[in-house]
């Protein structure tokens, strides 16, 4: 998405002096204008960059001629002092303290040149300003003395414009140029000339809108360039801007970055959508917001995988508040060629393409896409960003024409080359630190070749850890894991990265499965080592093979035997140690008791290397180790023969087998509370003791009565001195049943035949008694019925629990021989003498009480009620009333659901 305009151009003194055609041909994916301004003091400056030429030796002995270069833009449109009123005094400092070597005063170059650009006349586009730039080189010869620091030149000025939009300072900022010539420290032979950036086309940079920048270099010496953002400098004030100008350069140099505001930065000072190319020098990706940015870019300059030089160029970039409609092909998942290839674009992993128009802009309301496969009419799209699958290898001529809102048309192409299969890879030779690791290119390209490397060896102690060979040697400085990357290319123009972690060992790897061993006089073992390198073991006694990982030694006493691991020159070192025996003895160990179905590791008394043990029908594990583990069903001797080589003893163990001991603690046990059992406990053994004692009459006695408060166990624990050892357990749980609470009910008044529902609580069980006129005396809510023969009668029930414990509770029934009815006394004496102190209705046959209510002579309410049992205690809020007459009205319901209705008087009594 950037527009290319086409200029008529002419050379000048080697500079191209552009003027505009009158027709546009194309306009690229981004436009931009490239402004270097700096404010009043300075505001003529528009950028600049500082360069030098090695131009052979000096006129002194070991010293270097150089030609000093300061290549400086004006704004036409400024009102500052021209190019021909600027001095430009730079500074040559010693590169390790910064302190002032020289001064040199460079002289402007006639005729200038100059850019002259009006975009006025650009279809589709708004808020388009003119450019006009005056380029001036000013430049000198110099003879410096070689020396192994090198020098680093700079011209200090004052002051960049204000305004700018990633600094957190807006006015009175000054700016440094600077480059370095590298001493023989970097650079032991030869000599350099610093890489140039290119002088592009100027262009405009709109807001929020895509857009490629070259600030590609060349380089006379063929060195490999790299590129980066970087910090700009600061500089001089605006009461001194030209202090070379008065003779006010000193040392040492001061080299402060500029203030840049938050989220910006040196290394991101357009934000985090704009990022360079490091081999190539694009600056791409989305324009912030319109504004003014100052971005430095840096050159790393190396020779033969070495820094030599870092070389930069500090700019403004002005942003602006525009707008236009371009067409801009652009290959999502293509890559830019880095070949020198005609085609611009190359897609090394697909035949599938996605695309877009670089340009973003609201202006556009059509697309027209053409592929360029040849022989179909397949190959387009109306599609703002279409997705096309390419038939098969090879390079297509992409066209894309939009169409603007206001009509205006625009078109432009671009190639892309098609070769899928592309694989980075690489693999290493190496051990530790002490010797080189070889390298090895292992990338498949299925077409065409790789052509260019690029590593980092991620050697965390040097910057000088790179190298541009196919397959580079590298020696790290200590050990380590450092991740190797390497950048590939290849001769269609694929580039991709692989990052791989290697092992730098401080030593080579040396394994001993021992380190101790032992052997008969009259034998012969192997010595083994593990590693990979040569081997070399000493002394040079008895020893067959002393230069092989596992040589045979046969030594006739104890003897120290040492290797030596030699990796390539790493080197690793240990020892063996070799013990000789004449006789050997072994002691199967003491004779021994266990308890029947116990396993037991046998530990026999010896120094041999093998053991042989029988019978082995009875060993679970390890018949032929030293430490077996047997289980033997019974009183069993084992024999065990021991060997070291050649040298052998045998001894022999028995194992006495006894059976466990017996506790037996009895069954469980039921008391219902309060109460009391007997443990019927019984044992095969010596000893026996209960646990807990709590409760128990006699813990000494094997069958203890207990009047346990609550459930417990107990454990019997009991153990044998003429048997087994080990002790052995039983438990008895003594179940305590909770106090059985029954309720038979509250005594009751009923009428003749009417039915009187009973309900006991308390239990599981139930049994009744009489059972007169009950329906079924064995469950917890029988039905009564009593008739008029039956003046009152007494019901007891007895309630149980699952573990037999049992209580009792009864209930006494009176039986009126009336209709159901509401009974109220006439009068009450609410004395405290526990008789008529409280005016209650007694209801007979009486299911529910609907009201009970007591007024004074006022008719005032004193008390209510609907629950049968309660009544009137006298009192009317709390106060005690003295004697008189009061009303009552009584509803309920009977049994036979009839409503009853009483209503009169009573006499409170004093």
């Amino acid at each position: 998405m950037y527009f290319h305009l086409l200029y008529n151009k002419r050379k000048v003194d080697g500079v191209l002096i552009f003027t505009r055609n009158t027709f546009m041909k194309k306009i690229t994916l981004a436009l931009f204008i490239i402004l270097f301004s700096f404010p009043a003091i300075a505001n003529h400056v528009a950028g600049g960059e500082l360069f030098y030429q090695y131009l052979g030796a000096g006129s002194a002995s070991n010293s270097s001629k150089y030609k000093i270069t300061m290549r400086l833009f004006r704004d036409c449109n400024s009102s500052g002092a021209t190019l021909q009123g600027e001095t430009v005094n730079i500074g040559i400092y010693n590169s390790n303290d910064l302190s002032l070597a020289q001064q040199l005063t460079l002289n402007l170059r006639v005729p200038i040149s100059i850019i002259n650009l009006n975009t006025a006349a650009i279809p589709c586009l708004v808020n388009a300003p003119d450019v006009c730039f005056q380029i001036g080189y000013f430049e000198a010869t110099v003879d410096l003395p070689d020396n192994a620091v090198g020098y680093t030149l700079a011209w200090i000025r004052c002051c960049r414009s204000d305004g700018l939009t990633n600094m957190s300072v807006n006015t009175g900022i000054g700016g440094t140029f600077i480059t370095k010539i590298p001493g023989t420290n970097v650079l032991p032979s030869g000599h350099n000339s610093s890489p140039q950036f290119l002088v592009k086309d100027t262009a405009l940079v709109c807001k929020n809108k895509n857009f490629i920048l070259d600030f590609g270099a060349t380089d006379v010496d063929g060195d490999s360039l790299t590129y980066s953002f970087c910090n700009a400098y600061s500089g001089a004030t605006s009461t001194q801007p030209n202090p070379g100008a008065n003779g006010g350069l000193s040392g040492p140099l001061q080299l402060n970055p500029l203030p840049y505001r938050a989220p910006y930065s040196g290394t991101s000072p357009l934000g985090p959508l704009v990022t360079i190319n490091q081999l190539t020098g694009e600056i791409t990706g989305t324009a912030p917001s319109a504004g003014r940015y100052v971005i430095n870019v840096c050159i790393t300059e190396r020779r033969n995988g070495v820094v030599i030089n870092t070389h930069q160029k500090d700019f403004i970039l002005e942003i602006g508040n525009c707008e236009y409609g371009a067409a801009s092909p652009f290959p999502i998942n293509g890559q830019l060629n880095v070949s020198p290839l005609a085609y611009k674009w190359v897609s090394c992993t697909a035949f599938k393409i996605d695309f877009i128009n670089q340009n973003n802009s609201s202006l556009i309301n059509a697309y027209h896409w053409d592929f360029g496969v040849q022989g179909t009419l397949n190959d387009t799209s109306n599609l703002a960003a279409p997705s096309f699958l390419f038939p098969d290898t090879g390079v297509y001529k992409i066209k894309l024409s939009v169409t603007g809102n206001a009509g205006c048309t625009d078109q432009d192409s671009t190639t892309i080359a098609v070769y899928p299969g592309f694989t980075p890879d690489f693999s290493y030779v190496g051990s530790c630190f002490q010797s080189p690791f070889q390298f090895t290119d292992k990338s498949f390209v299925k077409y065409g070749v790789a052509n260019t490397w690029r590593w980092n060896f991620g050697d965390a102690t040097t910057l000088a850890d790179t190298s541009i060979l196919q397959n580079p040697i590298y020696l790290y400085k200590n050990g380590g894991n450092p991740n190797v990357r390497m950048i590939v290319t290849s001769s269609f123009g694929c580039l991709d990265t692989i990052v791989k972690p290697i092992n730098v060992r401080s030593a080579p790897v040396l394994t001993l499965p021992f380190k101790d061993t032992l052997i008969c006089n009259t034998d012969t073992i192997p010595l083994i080592a593990q590693g990979i390198g040569s081997f070399s073991w000493s002394p040079n006694y008895n020893i067959i093979n002393p230069n092989s990982a596992n040589p045979l030694v046969y030594p006739k006493d104890t003897l120290y035997y040492a290797v030596t691991l030699n990796d390539n020159g790493c080197i690793s070192k240990d020892s063996i140690k070799v013990n000789v025996i004449d006789v050997l003895n072994v002691n199967a160990g003491n004779d021994t008791t266990i308890c029947k179905t116990d396993n037991i590791t046998l530990s026999p008394i010896s120094a041999a290397l093998q053991y042989f043990w029988t019978p082995t029908q009875q060993i679970i594990s390890g018949a032929n180790s030293k430490n077996p583990l047997i289980s033997p069903p019974s009183t069993t001797t084992y024999y065990v023969s021991a060997f070291v080589g050649k040298c052998q003893d045998k001894d022999t163990v028995i194992v006495y087998v006894v059976p466990y001991p017996i506790a037996d603690a009895g069954p469980k046990i039921d008391i219902c509370f309060p109460g009391k059992a007997k443990i019927n406990g019984s044992i095969k053994g010596t000893f026996f003791n209960w646990s807990p004692t709590i409760w128990l009459d006699n813990p000494n006695a094997l069958q203890p009565t207990t009047t346990p408060f609550q459930s417990l166990s107990y454990v019997l624990t009991v153990s044998d001195t003429l048997g087994c050892p080990k002790p052995v357990s039983d438990t008895v749980y003594v179940n305590v049943v909770p106090k059985i609470i029954p309720f038979a009910g509250n005594d009751t008044i009923i009428v003749a035949n009417q039915p009187l529902y009973l309900q006991a609580t308390g239990g599981t069980t139930y049994a009744w008694t009489p059972s007169t006129g009950m329906n079924n005396p064995f469950i917890a809510n029988p039905v009564v019925l009593l008739g008029f023969n039956i003046d009152s009668i007494k019901y007891s029930v007895k309630v149980s629990s699952p573990e037999g414990c049992s209580a009792s509770d009864d209930i006494k029934v009176i039986v009126f021989k009336t209709s159901p009815d509401i009974f109220i006394p006439t009068g009450f004496s609410p004395n405290g003498d526990g008789k008529n102190d409280v005016l209650k209705p007694i209801a007979v046959g009486i299911k529910q009480l609907n009201y009970f209510r007591v007024y004074n002579r006022w008719g005032q309410l004193v008390f209510s009620t609907s629950r049968l049992g309660d009544g009137w205690d006298g009192k009317i809020k709390g106060v005690d009333q003295s004697t008189n007459t009061f009303v009552f009205m009584a509803e309920a319901v009977d049994y036979q659901n009839r409503t009853i209705v009483k209503k009169g008087t009573v006499v409170l009594v004093r």
